[in-house]
């Protein structure tokens, strides 16, 4: 076979979820398939030695600052150029003319839902990414031989959006979870990683974002009534989010004075995550809506306790290695917290159930059963 992988974002120096999956796969793609033949479309970037050619990898560099042209334009031409027997575009998105057979990853179907293109707290960017896809992934999705999604949840929730039959077109396939997220016992690592970052000494980890489905506002009211009901004992830390944003939330719920119990890190490099989680007490992820929820099990695998939402796909991945909460009632997390911190019984108990939990997970069986879809594709089209 010869396979073309879409990872156009896979060389920029900041990437996030969408991006990990894809290029976790290529890797793993790499370790267990020494013969078909791949070709990795990307754009340049700075980050150009996170992935390597070997001898049936080939990356190809797709040069245009326009995502549309880009996609709709560059990639299937080269898919064609290069005599792909399938193209698989890896990002909740795909042409929609392609002369070569599609296999899409759809994460989640979010952005197709009711108003989510309206709600308060997307960026700009994020608006028009999300009616990008509301105008080009229905008819894209059309054309494809296989659709992959993350988790069973998510699955049932495109088959029901777009009644589907099941009848194997739409596929389930879980991410996995890095091995170099586990507990770190060298003071050195955990030292840097701190001063790099300048964590505090005690803190709950939060990986918020302006996406509403993150549900920030809800986390921070929450972690108020925590501080107001035992004090500053620990500190929140959050990734990646703007000061000025949080300023509006913190505002929004009258509590303007927490960004002193706040910390934001910026953007952080994968390969520190595992310190930042082993040196935090809890990890918060109450999120109101997820297809998968990588960070849980990154948490998990470094031995914290998680508290996310029971909500959507989190009870299905977390099983039952985390406390789950009702992610609208505020109340429900500031307890879960008070309990964990409270009950070092049940800490030891949801750290032992974490490592088990993360470990049912790998980008090796991912990577796996994504092959076995390529090869089901291969057959149809013979």
């Amino acid at each position: 076979m010869r396979i073309g992988i879409e990872g156009q974002r896979l060389f920029r120096k900041k990437k996030h979820g969408m991006d990990m999956v894809a290029l976790e796969l290529i890797r793993n793609l790499q370790i267990i398939d020494k013969k078909n033949e791949y070709f990795i479309f990307v754009k340049p970037g700075e980050d150009e030695a996170c992935l390597e050619e070997t001898p049936n990898f080939k990356i190809i560099k797709l040069e245009s600052n326009a995502y549309p042209y880009w996609e709709q334009v560059l990639l299937p031409n080269a898919a064609k150029k290069y005599c792909c027997d399938l193209l698989h575009c890896t990002s909740n998105t795909a042409p929609v003319c392609c002369s070569v057979p599609l296999v899409i990853t759809l994460h989640d179907i979010i952005f197709l839902e009711s108003l989510s293109l309206f709600k308060s707290g997307f960026s700009n960017y994020q608006r028009f990414g999300n009616l990008y896809r509301r105008l080009i992934v229905p008819s894209a999705l059309k054309h494809s031989k296989k659709i992959i999604t993350v988790s069973e949840f998510e699955k049932e929730r495109i088959r029901l959006f777009f009644n589907w039959p099941d009848d194997g077109h739409l596929n389930a396939v879980y991410n996995g979870v890095n091995d170099y997220f586990r507990p770190i016992y060298d003071d050195n690592i955990l030292s840097g990683v701190k001063k790099k970052y300048q964590l505090p000494d005690s803190y709950f980890f939060f990986l918020g974002n302006t996406d509403p489905k993150k549900n920030t506002k809800n986390v921070l009211i929450a972690y108020a009534d925590y501080i107001k009901k035992n004090g500053p004992t620990h500190k929140l830390v959050m990734l990646d989010y703007e000061h000025e944003a949080l300023m509006k939330l913190l505002n929004d719920i009258n509590a303007p004075e927490l960004i002193n119990q706040i910390h934001l890190t910026g953007y952080v490099v994968n390969t520190d995550l595992p310190a930042i989680y082993n040196q935090s007490d809890l990890f918060l992820y109450p999120s109101l809506r997820e297809s998968f929820g990588i960070p849980m099990l990154e948490a998990m695998a470094c031995g914290i306790p998680v508290i996310t939402s029971n909500t959507s796909s989190m009870p299905e991945v977390s099983g039952n290695a985390a406390i789950l909460v009702d992610p609208y009632k505020p109340e429900e997390l500031t307890f879960a917290i008070e309990h964990l911190l409270s009950d070092q019984k049940l800490r030891m108990k949801q750290r032992d159930a974490g490592f088990k939990q993360a470990a049912q997970f790998s980008w090796l069986k991912m990577a796996d059963r994504v092959l076995e879809i390529y090869k089901d594709v291969l057959n149809e089209k013979s």
